[in-house]
């Protein structure tokens, strides 16, 4: 029961790199199977999570491990989607590479200060999450994705700019920060209270 979490996070690379290579041979019925597959993989990246609380296994390595390949994972499908979708990507190339330069921020900041990856988990985070989910089914299934992709972008901003605003606060390096209030909270040296089926 205990290797359930770690089986979940494991077979979500194994999705990601398997929607990757699906999308790179041009398969029948592409987009079908990469939904199917892109929807196992956030269900895994759900329960896995739940599971290791349940079984009160949610170590800060596993939560590591967690966000790391939660990050391999969209950047296969991403890169699996702009196989299929060019001229998306393209027409917003601007506002795609401001996001990943945020995204990367995040990282840089955690590893100056903490020489640690992220791993916050913040609710905002998780909100987009499902929000960048969304838009990547949209342009799978239409190459676009205009209304859900400016939601997609500015959500994505808002909730990267937490992640760096909560690494900045904490003193030391902690995984499960809900915001950026929590956060707050943590370098005053008080206890936070996290929801038992979304962080910690």
């Amino acid at each position: 029961m205990n290797k359930i979490p770690v089986l979940l996070i494991y077979s979500r690379l194994l999705l990601g790199v398997s929607i990757l290579l699906l999308s790179i041979l041009h398969i029948d019925d592409y987009n079908v199977i990469a939904i199917v597959l892109f929807t196992t993989g956030l269900l895994t990246d759900i329960f896995d999570g739940i599971i290791a609380r349940r079984l009160k296994i949610s170590t800060e390595r596993l939560r590591r491990l967690d966000s790391s390949i939660d990050q391999v994972f969209f950047v296969a499908v991403a890169i699996a989607t702009f196989f299929q979708c060019k001229a998306f990507f393209y027409n917003n190339y601007l506002k795609l590479a401001i996001l990943l330069g945020t995204e990367g921020l995040t990282y840089v900041v955690s590893f100056v200060k903490f020489k640690k990856e992220v791993a916050t988990h913040a609710i905002a985070s998780k909100i987009w999450t499902l929000i960048l989910f969304a838009t990547l089914i949209h342009i799978m299934v239409d190459c676009n994705a205009r209304v859900l992709f400016e939601w997609c972008f500015y959500v994505g901003m808002i909730s990267r700019l937490e992640i760096v605003a909560i690494l900045l606060i904490l003193r030391k390096w902690t995984n499960d920060v809900p915001s950026v209030y929590h956060a707050i909270l943590l370098r005053k040296g008080k206890e936070i209270k996290r929801h038992r089926l979304l962080n910690g």
